[in-house]
């Protein structure tokens, strides 16, 4: 198979404006303003500039149609509420400094700067990331449409990619290693129910090592451990853990063989035969 790294494009004609606007976010970030406030300007300025400097009079136009007021008001996180906050795990003064951010990032993506624009996205997301995760390494890369729990159970190692449409269940921690990829649709929860009574709920932490592959539609269920190198195939539900170099597929998932670049110790723990070199 062909090796075919990615292509380096030329600066975007846009680079200055979009420096401008992540410049404008981090400095309000690192600042006092109230992350409520930002995450409020920012949608507004982007859903509704004809509002952006007259959102608190707006609000209460009453000749204003109700579903613009709830739209424009819903621009304010403290407005809305996202899942997590019914858990009765959530830490509510922690989860009141990560939501204003997620709640930026969720909507950013559904917006027409947002969307498909892959370079903007993922810097904005980058440094929301870094804000909102207990730890966030170098070079974090995530596509649109991620989702996340609490968002502070996460620690995110460097060079980590995570696709569209992904779910990090961090209910009960959740702590990825370097160079993890995690593909679109791609589903790892930790927390579970039990199947008598689904208020009674194991939160478990699941960890994922370095260099390991998530790909396409695969689920790692709470607790589970996917070791190092090791890759959960598409589709497959991850049930146990996986073990380092070793590929599972299937549901639930299994080893079908080991990766040729494991090293020989990890080929003295199965019956499969290292390959010839």
């Amino acid at each position: 198979m062909a090796i075919l790294p990615l292509r380096k494009l030329a600066e975007s004609p846009t680079e200055a404006l979009k420096r401008e606007f992540l410049d404008e976010i981090e400095d309000a970030l690192d600042s006092s303003l109230d992350r409520n406030e930002l995450c409020r300007k920012v949608l507004c300025s982007l859903l509704y500039p004809e509002y952006a400097d007259a959102w608190e009079t707006a609000v209460d136009d009453v000749s204003l149609p109700s579903a613009t007021r709830l739209a424009l008001l819903s621009l304010d996180p403290r407005n809305v509420t996202l899942e997590p906050e019914y858990y009765a795990e959530c830490d509510g003064a922690a989860f009141a400094r990560t939501k204003p951010l997620l709640w930026l990032w969720y909507s950013f993506d559904r917006t027409q700067l947002g969307g498909q624009n892959v370079d903007l996205g993922i810097r904005l997301r980058r440094l929301l990331a870094q804000r909102i995760f207990r730890k966030c390494g170098e070079n974090f890369k995530a596509f649109q449409h991620v989702e996340f729990s609490f968002g502070y159970n996460l620690e995110v190692g460097d060079d980590v990619v995570v696709h569209r449409h992904v779910l990090l269940d961090d209910r009960g921690g959740l702590v990825i290693g370097n160079r993890v990829s995690i593909s679109d649709y791609a589903n790892i929860y930790s927390h579970t129910h039990s199947i008598v009574d689904q208020r009674d709920v194991t939160d478990a932490v699941t960890r994922i090592d370095d260099d390991v592959r998530i790909t396409y539609h695969a689920t790692v269920l709470a607790g589970v451990h996917v070791g190092e190198n090791g890759m959960v195939g598409a589709g497959a539900i991850a049930t146990k853990d996986v073990r380092p170099y070793h590929v599972h597929v299937g549901i639930p998932a299994k080893s079908i063989r080991v990766k040729p670049n494991a090293p020989p110790e990890v080929f003295h723990l199965t019956s499969i035969k290292p390959p010839k070199r």
